[in-house]
């Protein structure tokens, strides 16, 4: 059901690659919510994506931009104005890769090379975003930015590696910037942590089928959905929360407030009596797991 939440509003939004990708909706439900805006990403993931079939739905234009390229970024949002007619009212980051857990590098163990590739894709890059917007006097008043988040950010999660680093680092800016740019010009920064969502970053995550049945057993609402993550992003850009900023917000069913549910220790129960030899150093060394 919409609501016209969006009515008159434009926008760019990040990190749409196909049908899976928690951008992908959000672009759906801002469309049906009256917004226009662009859709943007790499070159490559343009070319390899379905991102065009949601651009003709969505009457959207396609620009591609490297958000880790600061010219790319300053094209992006001069086209993105010219494009919209004017400056833009809401801006959605959902960007994150880990070369070093693509290549199934262990946290004790990484490429510090490809450290500062995650870093600079999955969290600087927000920053680049923000630098770029407010240099340009992008944002309307009262507008909104928005990136993903993960409660990794805050908790350890096996599997996980360098993006727990990337995100903590994504919340960080949200705080700093979100400062700046709401005493200037009251622009919104915020940062919503999802729950484990499959997409095609979130299937690099080793463990991830397993991450997403103890969050849904922990979670007293269950994991939140993509297409539930969209929802609550459309209220961050709408005018209904004029005030809220600086914030993580967690979008997880109470999974960031939980210790141990009844279903997860009843689970965790069951498995107490299967015995792991940990101590044998072959496939099944755990000593850091």
């Amino acid at each position: 059901m919409a609501y016209n939440l969006l009515k008159g509003k434009k926008g760019i939004i990040f990190g749409a690659l196909n049908a899976d990708s928690i951008a992908w909706k959000v672009a759906e439900r801002a469309f049906e919510e009256g917004a226009t805006f662009t859709l943007t990403n790499t070159s490559v993931a343009l070319r390899m994506g379905e991102t065009a079939k949601l651009a003709e739905k969505c009457g959207a234009e396609l620009i591609a931009a490297d958000a880790t390229n600061v010219e790319d970024l300053e094209n992006l949002v001069k086209k993105s104005m010219e494009v919209l007619g004017g400056k833009i009212d809401f801006i959605l980051h959902s960007i994150g890769m880990s070369p070093n857990v693509r290549k199934g590098r262990h946290y004790s163990d990484l490429d510090y090379n490809y450290l500062d590739k995650t870093l600079d894709i999955s969290a600087i890059s927000f920053h680049k975003v923000l630098q770029v917007a407010r240099k340009l006097d992008a944002i309307n008043e009262w507008g909104s930015v928005v990136a993903l988040s993960y409660v990794a950010a805050q908790r350890t999660f096996y599997g996980y590696n360098d993006m727990a680093d990337a995100k903590a680092l994504l919340e960080s800016i949200g705080r700093s910037f979100g400062y700046i740019y709401g005493r200037e010009r009251n622009v919104r920064i915020n940062t919503v942590s999802q729950s484990p969502t499959v997409t095609t970053a979130g299937s690099g995550v080793k463990g991830i089928d397993k991450l997403l049945d103890f969050g849904e057993r922990m979670s007293p609402l269950g994991n939140a959905t993509g297409d539930e993550c969209a929802d609550y992003c459309i209220t961050l850009f709408s005018d209904l929360t004029r005030k809220v900023t600086m914030q993580n917000l967690f979008h997880d069913g109470g999974f960031s407030s939980m210790g141990m549910s009844l279903r997860a220790l009843e689970q965790y129960e069951k498995g107490l009596g299967c015995d792991c030899e940990c101590g044998d150093a072959g496939d099944h060394d755990h000593r850091y797991d």
